[in-house]
């Protein structure tokens, strides 16, 4: 039996598995669940996996990964479920889908995880926030664990947290991508080649995300040592203030909060 089937390798499902084939995972202890004619070719020539159907796909695997879209979710659970057991480990990477939603739709003895991921998983560098359904414990979490942690850095929260890590981790490559926007726009305004600017942004950004988990040092910290008094940076902090940066950032993420809470319920 494969011990990790990946049911639906649209962009986040191919992440997953080539990050796990890359962390070690024998290709024979994959399954991959996909319909499209193309895409099995494509994937099997890819990566020597074995794609089937997504009911072989569940009843193969120890663990079965559901990386489909949330509106999609309804019509695969009805499909697989009557083929799930007990014993098996669902984990489920789509946004917004609770674990009672799931529990409802499969065996009792089924456990389900719940993860929030976000897109640096296509270079290895994700996010996942995960949460124990009713039925899960700390084996089934700590599977969970080892099947995220080839693409990422994995922590566990309470599942009433979910609507806030979407709002933070989830959407928040956006953001940072949106503020890097804005500096090369910046940049290009006073004069620098866009190709300058956007090599300046970038690196500016990967070094101070890596000075602060090298450090371990408290942004403020790490802002003020750069902020000398009366200087450049002080202008421009003062600038963002004038104009409520920070709460407007606080402003994003909560709108960010309540759209993922009211999807939940739509769910």
């Amino acid at each position: 039996m494969a011990q990790i089937a990946i049911i639906g390798a649209g962009v986040m499902g191919e992440t997953l598995l080539s990050g796990l084939l890359r962390a070690g995972a024998a290709p024979d202890s994959l399954l991959v669940g996909e319909k499209r004619e193309a895409r099995v070719r494509e994937l099997e020539e890819t990566y020597a996996v074995t794609v089937v159907s997504n009911v072989e796909a569940a009843q193969g695997a120890e663990t079965v990964a559901l990386v489909v879209k949330p509106q999609d979710m309804a019509t695969v659970l009805e499909e697989i479920s009557p083929h799930l057991r007990a014993g098996q480990l669902v984990v489920s990477l789509a946004a917004g889908i609770t674990t009672a939603f799931i529990e409802a739709r499969v065996p009792d003895a089924v456990a389900v995880v719940r993860v929030m991921p976000n897109t640096p998983a296509l270079v290895d560098e994700g996010m996942f926030a995960i949460s124990a359904g009713s039925h899960c414990d700390d084996e089934h979490l700590a599977r969970a664990e080892g099947l995220l942690s080839a693409t990422g850095q994995v922590v566990r929260v309470p599942e009433k947290q979910q609507d806030a890590v979407t709002a933070i981790s989830g959407s928040g490559p956006a953001y940072i991508f949106y503020v890097v926007e804005s500096m090369v726009e910046a940049g290009v305004h006073l004069g620098l080649p866009r190709a300058t600017a956007t090599e300046l942004v970038i690196q500016t950004l990967f070094g101070s995300a890596k000075m602060l988990r090298e450090t371990g040092t408290h942004p403020t910290v790490l802002r003020e040592q750069v902020t000398s008094p009366g200087g450049t940076t002080a202008a421009a902090i003062r600038e963002l203030e004038v104009h409520k940066v920070r709460a407007a950032f606080l402003s994003a993420m909560e709108a960010a909060r309540n759209r993922s809470q009211a999807l939940a319920e739509g769910s």
